[in-house]
Formats: C-alpha cells, sequence, structure tokens
C-alpha cells in the first residue's frame, strides 16, 4: 500500500508510516487444537447443522482465543504505540482451506451480532440483528463481542485475509511475470453479490493467465472497525479494501469493492500449453456464474 515500515522496534509486528495515515499493526494466527504434539481434527461441517455449529460456536472460540492472547499484551502500553491507531491482524490457520469460510464466525465474534433476515411483501430484504451473549463449544464458554471486553477500546480494528496463503502468491507471481509457460491457473469461488436484496453471494470462474486478468495485494482483505475504538482507523488509510462497521442499531454498514471475493480455491494444470487453453477458452476474465451454472458449466472440465 506504500507504507514505510519501521523494523528498528520489535514490537508490535508493523510500525507503518505513509502519506494515508500512520497506524500499527499486530499479526497472530489461528493454529489448529493440539493436544500435547498431536494435532485434533476440526469438528465435522457436512451438514447444515454441522455448519452452523462450526461458524457460530466452535470457531468464534477460536478466534476469541487468538485475538484475547493479543489483547493481554497491552501493545498500546508503549509509547511508541500510545498515539496512533492498533490494528490486529487476524488469519485463519486452524484447518486447511478453512480461511475461505470463517469470515463470518469472525465477524459474529467481534462485533457480538448475528444477524437473520425476512422479506416484505415487495422483495425487499430486511435484517434482524440480535446480540449474541456468549459463545459455547464442548463445555467452553467465551463472552461474544470482543471490541466490548475490557481494554479493547484500545484496538482500532481487526484485519482479516481469506486469500494469504501460497495461492495468492502464485497468481500474483503469474501477474508478474513469471512461470514456465505450460501451468494454467483457474481460480474459482464466492464474491461480493451487491444486490441490496440479495441474500447469497455469486460465484465466479476465471483463467488467471488470461489478458486483462487483475488483482492486488489488498484484494480479499477486510478491515472490521471498532465502534468503542479510542483512536478509529481511516479508512482512507486502506483503500481496496473492505471495510466493515458496527451501527448502534446492530446493523453492518459495509463498503466493498466492486469485485470482492468471500473465498476462492486455485487449482493448477500441467503440463500443458497456455496458448492453446487461451485460445481455446478465449479470454475468461471474471467470468460470473449463478448458483444453477455452477452446477452445470462444465466448459472448463
Amino acid at each position: 500500500m506504500g507504507y514505510d515500515i519501521d523494523r528498528t522496534i520489535a514490537v508490535p509486528d508493523f510500525c507503518c508510516d505513509g502519506l494515508m495515515g500512520s497506524f500499527n499493526v499486530e499479526a497472530v494466527t489461528v493454529g489448529p487444537t493440539k493436544i500435547g504434539k498431536d494435532i485434533v481434527p476440526p469438528p465435522p461441517a457436512d451438514t447444515p447443522e454441522q455448519l452452523k455449529s462450526y461458524l457460530q460456536e466452535y470457531m468464534p472460540i477460536k478466534f476469541g482465543s487468538a485475538l484475547y492472547s493479543k489483547l493481554r499484551k497491552k501493545y498500546w502500553e508503549h509509547e511508541h504505540v500510545s498515539d496512533k491507531p492498533l490494528v490486529l491482524a487476524i488469519h485463519d490457520f486452524s484447518s486447511p482451506g478453512s480461511m475461505i469460510h470463517t469470515r463470518s464466525a469472525l465477524e459474529r465474534y467481534v462485533f457480538g451480532v448475528e444477524h437473520d433476515y425476512e422479506k416484505d411483501k415487495d422483495g425487499n430484504l430486511i435484517i434482524l440483528p440480535t446480540k449474541i451473549e456468549t459463545h459455547e463449544w464442548e463445555g467452553k464458554s467465551i463472552p461474544s463481542g470482543f471490541f466490548d471486553q475490557p481494554d479493547a477500546e484500545h484496538i482500532s480494528a481487526i484485519l482479516f485475509s481469506n486469500s494469504g496463503t501460497i495461492a495468492k502468491f502464485n497468481r500474483m507471481g503469474l501477474l508478474t511475470g513469471f512461470g514456465s509457460g505450460n501451468v494454467v491457473a483457474l481460480r474459482e469461488g464466492t464474491m461480493v453479490n451487491h444486490d441490496p436484496n440479495a441474500t447469497s453471494p455469486k460465484y465466479f470462474r476465471v483463467i488467471v493467465n488470461s489478458e486483462g486478468y487483475e488483482e492486488s495485494w489488498t484484494e480479499g482483505l477486510s478491515v472490521i472497525h471498532n465502534p468503542n475504538a479510542i483512536k478509529p482507523l481511516e479508512p482512507e488509510c486502506m483503500p481496496q479494501a473492505a471495510h466493515l462497521f458496527l451501527g448502534k442499531d446492530g446493523q453492518i454498514t459495509s463498503y466493498t469493492p466492486d469485485f470482492f471475493p468471500f473465498g476462492s480455491r486455485t487449482i493448477h494444470f500441467a503440463p500443458v500449453d497456455v496458448n492453446e487453453w487461451l485460445d481455446m477458452f478465449g479470454d475468461k476474465t471474471h467470468v460470473v456464474l449463478t448458483p444453477r451454472e455452477t452446477d452445470q458449466d462444465s466448459s472448463f472440465e
């Protein structure tokens, strides 16, 4: 984003200064659960009931443990941190591919609000917020609402990326001109649906090698702003990211780029002739599919 990072100071991880502002960032990851040296597999999320428990109870506790550990460090007491916004950047590595679908669990935990919906007689979407008190899983219970916890007012925002993985580096490498010419990268996933009455995301499928494919390092980055922050982070400090704000009525207002992936996977085909692929399929840049088409479309198979 064009910031200078002061690496002479060890804590927090990134002391950023630039034309758009100054702020500090501490990074934390959510790792797998372990007993001793043994990794405990995550709970199944195959049925709608299992997925609901996974996103509403299990993952909020995982996020809560990681964020609370950073909150106890009291980074804001350092002189070089006290006068600037402090941001916690978190990434989910709790299980393979988990970051693709756990953003909603993070939002639910940090805001302490869940949202249901209904539609009026004209088909207009009505969002129904409900305050969450606790998250419970296998005998463990934590209070919901990270931003409502003591000392959390010193945290300006939470950063979350759904694409900070090796696949991202592979795609950015192709855009930079690296590659053998024998590997095709096919990216597919879900993206924001800007229809104000939509209740499900859009789907996309794209050949990364296509002429015209664009992607930035910021793409997929969400900034979840603390409504109680002593030193708020200005949205202008992180352009191209999605910004989420919680109102006093429990409603979330989001400012999201036109193309914003909620989660995606990148499939690599090799060895193939990239030019032959592009001649065969044409410029498959930002192909948006409906849910019905994702079940029937086989043009890339």
